[in-house]
């Protein structure tokens, strides 16, 4: 009897061919459960993500001979005390700078109008009742806060409570953690061991970069436009802070509304403007960025904008914001397997020919 011989590579790609067909024809029920999921998944990530970016703060102190509780709770006095006089006081002055700056807009597309007579009749229009509803619901909010709050916050207080005590959990036990990782990783194999630790370098010089260019820039973009006389001073410090979030288009944006408002000023303010933008810009690109970050972030620009975009296209805001640490881990993952992968490619060449 002739045997049939089965290929059993052909075999196992169409069975998985077809168990992608179904998912993607059941897919309203996978939405669903992987909503769900993702509920429950991230307020656990972000309660890890702020044990973990707070840890190397505490061993700072600790290698400074402070006890570990007492570096501990120095940290979390000092996070939260900022966060309280961020909500406090800048809050409320960034609200108030707010009207100023979108004013400003409106009357610098009015001047561009008027000067090149270019029609922004629907334009003006439209952001200005996009402005006027921002400003009315941020006066509304302020107002009513503690109403509001109460009323439509508790779930997410709830959440808030639950976040910031599983991130302080973890943040105690982070040393069992990180050993018990570590030894785990060791009895599987040592290159497992050396990739866990390539990421979590390079993580921790990401993380460690991100909130000290956060504090410079609050610091350095207030610092020059209040020298050059610039109203919003204080809102494009924090402008530039949030920019961070999003490298590049983050600091050009932030550079644009502060060129703007100042045009509308006046030419000698939109001059000065000008000459602050270039100087931070350099200063930003060559010295502090550079200095802050070293090799931590060897992310090519053409990585950072896909990945922005990607990010964006698919989780919107919260995407954008996670792009640049997801970038870095597949980056740090294919440079470390950069080999094996190669390895794996001529294989697969050799095998079809």
């Amino acid at each position: 009897m002739k045997k049939t011989n089965l290929n059993y590579k052909l075999a196992n790609t169409a069975l998985i061919m077809l168990i992608i067909f179904l998912m993607y024809q059941a897919r309203g029920l996978w939405n669903g459960i992987f909503d769900k999921l993702f509920s429950i998944f991230i307020p656990s990530l972000i309660a890890f993500t702020f044990a973990y970016a707070l840890y190397p703060y505490t061993q700072y102190l600790r290698k400074n001979g402070i006890p570990k509780a007492i570096s501990i709770f120095i940290i979390l006095v000092l996070f939260f005390g900022i966060f309280i006089l961020v909500g406090a006081f800048a809050i409320p002055l960034l609200v108030s700078q707010l009207g100023n700056l979108f004013n400003g807009i409106i009357t610098f597309i009015k001047e561009i109008s008027i000067q090149y007579d270019i029609d922004f009749g629907p334009l003006q229009s439209t952001l200005t009742e996009i402005f006027n509803e921002i400003l009315k619901n941020s006066g509304k909010y302020i107002s009513n806060g503690a109403i509001s709050f109460v009323s439509t916050g508790l779930g997410f207080i709830g959440t808030f409570v639950i976040v910031v005590s599983m991130g302080i959990y973890l943040l105690v036990d982070m040393d069992k953690i990180r050993t018990f990782i570590k030894s785990s990783c060791k009895k599987k194999s040592k290159k497992t061991y050396n990739y866990v630790k390539a990421l979590d370098n390079a993580m921790k010089g990401y993380l460690s970069g991100f909130t000290k260019i956060v504090i410079i820039s609050v610091f350095e973009y207030t610092i020059a436009f209040l020298i050059i006389g610039h109203p919003d001073a204080v809102l494009l410090g924090f402008l530039a802070a949030l920019g961070n979030l999003i490298p590049y288009f983050g600091g050009i944006i932030t550079n644009l509304i502060a060129l703007i408002t100042a045009f509308v000023v006046g030419p000698s303010l939109f001059i000065k403007a000008l000459i602050v933008f270039a100087v931070l810009s350099l200063l930003d690109s060559y010295v502090i960025n550079p200095f802050v970050y070293g090799k931590s972030t060897e992310l090519e620009p053409i990585v950072v904008i896909f990945a922005i975009f990607a990010g964006g296209i698919l989780f919107g805001v919260l995407g954008v914001i996670i792009s640049i640490p997801i970038a870095l881990i597949l980056v740090t993952t294919y440079k470390f397997y950069k080999d094996d992968i190669s390895d794996k490619l001529t294989e697969l060449k050799e095998d079809t020919i």
